[in-house]
């Protein structure tokens, strides 16, 4: 059976060694490359055969996580991506959904998370957890979505979810108060069986309401 190929981009780097001596010891893995940022990686791509993952730090200096996943997703689109963070925050990991991270997973997760995520990322194209929906991840990936009916301001609400502004801020934009805000949010919260404005982002991108 073939190796996955793996290229571990991390600009710390006894992390980064250190997660290459981990992973080496997953069966079925090879570690290829590493890379101290995206700029990096892509200066390897042109003389190292291509990864199958590429495991993506966020934050990094020159050309961080969230560009160089955008990267890839415009030139080598088949490269599946895993973000490894420390950062659990909300935009963060939309923006990266939205760049075509596969999986979203944090730096203190246990060795027998990140092992699974590279095989789920490898085999199913993504990885699913508590930062990331699952119902409403499966039903997407499978075609299956949820037969809804959303107003014309949960929509619009459900748009600006998908991006960077606050709740308050969003309240500006659709000239209602905070707390009409709140009550779009909790119902679609319930009409899309998510807990999360994260689980809400994935329903919007995975359906084609945002285009990404």
């Amino acid at each position: 059976m073939a190796m996955i190929k793996i290229a571990l981009v991390d600009d710390h780097v006894v992390l980064r060694k250190s997660l290459a001596v981990l992973i080496s010891m997953f069966h079925g893995f090879d570690i290829i490359l590493q890379a101290d940022n995206g700029r990096h990686l892509i200066d390897q791509l042109k003389t190292n055969p291509i990864p199958d993952i590429v495991l993506l730090d966020i934050t990094m200096p020159v050309m961080d996580g969230v560009e160089t996943a955008l990267w890839l997703k415009q030139n080598h689109p088949k490269v599946k991506v895993l973000a490894l963070s420390m950062i659990k925050n909300d935009f963060i990991i939309i923006r990266m959904l939205k760049n075509g991270a596969r999986g979203y997973i944090l730096k203190d997760c246990e060795p027998e998370e990140l092992r699974d995520a590279l095989h789920q990322v490898n085999k199913k194209g993504y990885y699913y957890n508590d930062l990331i929906t699952f119902k409403i991840m499966n039903n997407e990936l499978c075609g299956e979505f949820p037969k809804l009916m959303l107003t014309e301001q949960e929509l619009h609400f459900l748009r600006w979810a998908c991006t960077e502004k606050s709740h308050k801020e969003i309240a500006v934009e659709m000239s209602v108060s905070p707390r009409t805000i709140d009550g779009y949010r909790d119902s679609m919260f319930k009409k899309l069986n998510v807990s999360s404005r994260v689980g809400i982002a994935i329903y919007a991108i995975k359906s084609g309401l945002v285009q990404v």
